[in-house]
């Protein structure tokens, strides 16, 4: 006797079982015609390829064949269905093509057929029916197509019907329901359609029930609940709608029951407290609301919860890890109040948690434990209070740590630099403080980093340059100063950056430049300066830049024109001059990305055409910012000059001198010429470009030959000849210019000509709040989100107006038409400080009393006082 091979009393060979041998080539060497004895032939686990020869027919006496698990090619042999002894007929995990022979049916002795895992494709042949001792049918992992005959609900005898992921279409047979025998029924991953049948609760023997990923719809069968012995109800990820019937309660063997992705709606029945098996329950991304039967955090087996993407409202299950079991929950977007349950604090089982998207509330700090298995998390966007907790740092498998949008105080704890597996840090949109710890720098693996949205301060360390993986770096909308390291040229997978809304100054570091991977990189809203490096052209795969709203100078670089990728660009609000670069992202910008700037010209609709002339002889084509601080320093001494020449006049005669004498500081151009403008443009300050009046002033729409809109408000001229007012106006305007925060209305320049002094400011198209929601069209458009949008941003301005500027600064009237709002509905706060520059009498402040949306404690005792 040889190995795996077996010989019948007579000596003639009628076994094979040379499974896992490592047998190597083709059967075409195979002598087929030798063996007339053979009734069983196991091979399966081999390296055998080519087809399978025809000469297989010489095996008439094969009860038994095994293939599986080869290499085999090419079209089943027809040849085969001749073997009409054949009881078990395993071909799959090859590499065969073509479609089932209809002669397959011929083998009416066949009770296990396996072609699974190939690549057959076709119909499913009707002849299988034919096979009435058919026991287990897989034809799972083909390319199968068309309709399932109805005629398989004629196999009685099927105990297993795989037939998952192929192409097949169509209804699911109702004569499927004959079959009362079967124990697994696997129709996923298909493309089959219209309701579950009814019949379906016929089958007292089904133990699997899979038909996830389909396209069906309708509502869940309530005979479904008669399948007492059914363990895995799997019908997630279908078109399915309707309420879940009360009836599944009744399936007191359930372990798995996964209903997510589809349409159902209302409730989870207070049936499903009587699943006491449960293993697993999905019931994520469906329109369910109300509450969830406590009665469900008490299931000992629970390991899977995952309730996500609805409506529920009310308190998570209490009871939810009292086991010790649960690995993985999952209840994010949804509106669910109150604590974290207490249980979760010591789950040392679980390894992910989703909670973002609710109004869970707590001291993060308190409510959540150290986890030795937990490798996910996400907090984000609930109302969870307290500080960063240092258990975090002793969670030595997390990977992902997400509690963004949240009320966290304090500063970043040092027991951070532990967590030396995580890939995602997103501390975002909280309010912590303090310097970013240079410990961060140990999450060698950190892969996303968002510290956006709170207050930290100071610089940033330069041992954020060692991350070697970061691909997603948000530190905007901080306290952060001093340069840009320059290391951060090291970040080579890094393809988003954005450092926006700081105060970061110094120049752009051309090892920056080095970043041949990011996208996208905004450094907005700081006080960056110098000019562009050429070398940003290396910048290969950018395609959004904006450096809007910094103090860039000079001419922008022709290699521009060398980044292909590129198509957003704005760099408004800087110090720009000469030609823009001919790429399609400056040619296809809109002037308000180009606009602030003292000497830009170009192909585009806004600037001037650049002329051959000298770079020197470049001018101003529209109204920009002028670099504040030199401007104002000459403005300044300007001024001490004049107000010492004007105190050595008499007083009769300082009034007349007023009118003699124009100041205008706007741009750093000729002055007189924009003046001239401004007047032109509003016809004199017309009342047909007046836009609004307050109680210092009224405010003109003023298009500018440029295609610039600006806001210019004309302040009443000082009548009582007051000697102070021209010191008091420059002192104003100084406090004014110095102020850079995204929520406050820009300050462009200001005019002190005694007849019509006026201030010129950002124009905002959509206007003032007020105006909006006056308007019961308008009004609809500003949703909730939008509304807390603008309270924050308003929020945002006034603190820092009262705890960032040098020298605090009191709106004293904050009202509904004081906020201005940007296409993005974005809050922008206007009239700060003006008020400042009108005298303490009772015609101004009487007004006060009429506008108490915001008034400071410190502004209201003044105001009673007079």
């Amino acid at each position: 006797m040889w190995f795996g091979i077996f010989c019948n009393p007579g000596g003639s060979v009628n076994k094979l079982e040379l499974n896992n041998y490592g047998l190597e080539g083709t059967l075409h060497g195979f002598s087929f015609s030798s063996f007339p004895n053979l009734s069983y032939a196991s091979l399966s686990g081999n390296n055998l390829f080519d087809s399978i020869p025809s000469q297989i027919r010489y095996l008439s006496k094969l009860i038994y064949l095994d293939l599986s698990s080869n290499k085999l090619s090419g079209k089943i042999p027809p040849e085969i269905c001749l073997l009409t002894d054949l009881e078990v007929l395993s071909l799959g995990d090859n590499h065969l093509n073509g479609s089932i022979l209809e002669e397959i049916g011929h083998l009416k002795s066949l009770s296990k057929l396996y072609l699974c895992s190939n690549s057959l494709d076709g119909f499913i042949p009707i002849s299988l029916s034919n096979l009435s001792n058919l026991e287990y049918l897989h034809l799972y992992n083909n390319e199968l197509s068309g309709f399932i005959p109805p005629e398989i609900g004629n196999l009685s005898n099927l105990v297993e019907l795989i037939i998952d992921s192929n192409i097949l279409t169509g209804l699911i047979p109702p004569t499927f329901g004959n079959l009362k025998r079967l124990t697994s029924l696997l129709l996923f991953n298909n493309s089959l359609s219209g309701p579950i049948p009814s019949e379906l609760g016929n089958l007292g023997s089904l133990v699997e029930l899979s038909l996830q990923t389909n396209h069906l719809n309708g509502s869940i069968p309530p005979s479904l609940g008669d399948l007492g012995n059914l363990t895995l109800l799997y019908l997630n990820f279908n078109n399915l709608s309707g309420t879940i019937p009360e009836e599944l309660g009744n399936l007191k063997r359930i372990q798995n029951l996964e209903l997510s992705g589809n349409q159902l709606h209302g409730s989870v029945p207070n049936s499903f407290v009587n699943l006491r098996n449960l293993n697993v329950l999905h019931l994520c991304e469906n329109q369910l609301s109300g509450k969830i039967p406590q009665g469900i955090g008490d299931f000992m087996d629970l390991t899977k919860l995952q309730i996500g993407t609805n409506q529920f409202t009310g308190f998570l299950p209490q009871n939810i890890c009292l086991s010790g079991s649960l690995q993985k929950f999952s209840a994010s977007n949804n509106h669910f109040t109150g604590r974290v349950p207490k249980s979760l604090k010591n789950c040392s089982s679980l390894t992910r948690v989703r909670l973002e998207g609710n109004q869970l509330t707590g001291d993060i700090s308190d409510d959540f434990g150290v986890y030795p298995t937990l490798n996910y998390i996400d907090l984000s966007y609930n109302r969870f209070s307290g500080k960063i907790s240092s258990n975090w740092g002793r969670c030595p498998k997390l990977g992902a740590l997400k509690i963004g949008g949240n009320n966290i105080t304090g500063s970043i704890s040092l027991e951070i630099g532990k967590l030396t597996q995580v890939h995602v840090l997103d501390l975002s949109e909280n309010h912590i403080v303090g310097a970013i710890p240079k410990e961060i720098g140990k999450l060698t693996s950190l892969e996303q980093l968002m510290l956006n949205g709170n207050q930290f301060s100071g610089a940033i360390p330069s041992e954020l340059g060692s991350f070697t993986n970061l691909e997603y770096l948000d530190l905007s909308s901080n306290r952060l100063k001093n340069s840009i390291p320059s290391n951060f040229g090291n970040l080579s997978k890094l393809n988003y950056l954005n450092l926006s809304h700081n105060n970061f100054s110094q120049t752009l570091p051309v090892s920056l430049m080095s970043l041949f991977q990011i996208t996208e990189m905004d450094l907005s809203f700081n006080s960056l300066n110098g000019e562009i490096p050429s070398e940003i052209c290396k910048m290969q795969s950018l395609e959004k830049l904006n450096l809007s709203n910094n103090y860039f100078s000079g001419f922008i670089p022709t290699a521009f024109e060398k980044m292909r990728a590129l198509l957003y660009i704005d760099i408004s609000y800087n110090d720009f001059q000469g030609p823009i670069p001919g790429s399609k992202a400056f040619l296809d910008a809109p002037i308000e990305a180009l606009q602030g700037n003292k000497g830009l010209c170009g192909n585009v609709t806004g600037l001037e055409h650049c002329n051959n002339s000298s770079k020197e002889s470049h001018k101003v084509v529209f109204l920009t910012v002028f670099p504040i601080m030199g401007a104002l320093l000459g403005l300044f001494a300007f001024f001490q000059v004049f107000i010492a020449f004007q105190r050595k006049k008499d007083p009769e005669s300082e009034q007349s001198d007023m009118h003699k004498v124009e100041f205008l500081s706007i741009t750093t151009v000729d002055g007189r010429t924009v003046y001239q403008e401004i007047m032109k443009e509003t016809e004199g300050f017309d009342d047909l470009y007046c836009i609004g009046k307050g109680g210092c002033g009224s405010v003109y729409k003023a298009k500018l030959p440029s295609g610039v809109i600006l806001a210019v408000k004309k302040l009443h001229p000082a009548h009582d000849g007051r000697k102070g007012f021209q010191k008091e106006f420059i002192n104003e305007i100084r406090a004014l210019t110095e102020i850079r925060h995204r929520n406050i209305v820009k300050l462009y320049g200001f005019c002190s000509h005694p007849q019509h002094p006026f201030l010129v400011y950002e124009y905002f198209e959509r206007g003032s709040l007020a105006k909006i929601l006056e308007n019961e069209d308008s009004a609809e458009l500003l949703d909730w989100n939008k509304r807390l949008n603008i309270v924050k941003g308003v929020a945002y301005a006034l603190s820092y107006m009262h705890h960032d500027c040098v020298q605090p600064i009191i709106h004293r009237d904050i009202s509904s038409r004081n906020i201005l709002l940007d296409s993005q509905y974005d809050a922008h706060v206007s009239d700060f400080g003006t008020a400042k520059l009108l005298k303490l009498d009772t015609s101004n402040w009487s007004s006060l009393a009429g506008t108490y949306g915001y008034v400071a404690p410190g502004t209201l005792f003044l105001s009673l006082l007079i």
